[in-house]
C-alpha cells in the first residue's frame, strides 16, 4: 500500500485533540475527532458543525474525503450531511463536519469523540471530448432499480 506525508495543522487551542488516525491495520478511513470547546447536544432533525481543530495540506492530485462513522449511524442514527464531504488540494482551513441527527433522541458530542472518518484519495483531472454519440454498452441508459430488469419489461413499463 502507497503512504504519502501530508502536513497537518493543529489549530491553536486544540493540541488535546488526538490527529486523525486509522483504529485497525487495514483501515481505509482514519477516524476524526470533535474539537468542541463544550458539550454540543444535536437534537432530532438539527444540524451542526463541528471543528476538528485541525488544517491540512494535500498534496496536488489528491482529495480528502470525509464520510460517517457506520456506529454512530446504526446506534444514534447520527451522519453527515453531505457525505462524503470534499476537501480539495487548495484547501488550507479548518476542517469541519457537518453532522445532522436522524435519530430519535438528542445526541451529545463530547471533546475527543470520534465523530467521522476521513479517506484520502488520488484524483484526476477531466477535460470533456465532446461526442455525437457515445459508445454502446450492455446497460445503457438503466439508472436507478434497473438491475433485474430486462430492456423488454423497461419498455413495457413493468
Amino acid at each position: 500500500m502507497e503512504e504519502i506525508k501530508i502536513p497537518i495543522q493543529i489549530l491553536s487551542g486544540y493540541h488535546d485533540i488526538s490527529l486523525p488516525r486509522y483504529m485497525t491495520e487495514h483501515a481505509a478511513g482514519m477516524d476524526i475527532y470533535a474539537a468542541v470547546d463544550k458539550e454540543e447536544t444535536i437534537f432530532p432533525g438539527q444540524r451542526k458543525m463541528i471543528p476538528t481543530g485541525i488544517s491540512i495540506a494535500l498534496p496536488v492530485g489528491y482529495e480528502a474525503e470525509i464520510r460517517p462513522r457506520s456506529g454512530l449511524a446504526i446506534k444514534n442514527g447520527v451522519t453527515l450531511v453531505n457525505s462524503p464531504g470534499t476537501i480539495d488540494a487548495d484547501y488550507r482551513g479548518e476542517i469541519g463536519i457537518i453532522m445532522i441527527n436522524h435519530g430519535e433522541t438528542p445526541f451529545v458530542i463530547r471533546r475527543g469523540d470520534r465523530i467521522a472518518q476521513m479517506v484520502v484519495h488520488r484524483v484526476c483531472k477531466v477535460s470533456w471530448t465532446l461526442s455525437q454519440q457515445l459508445d454502446i454498452t450492455p446497460r445503457g441508459d438503466g439508472g436507478f432499480g434497473h438491475t433485474g430488469w430486462t430492456p423488454h419489461e423497461k419498455i413495457q413499463g413493468k
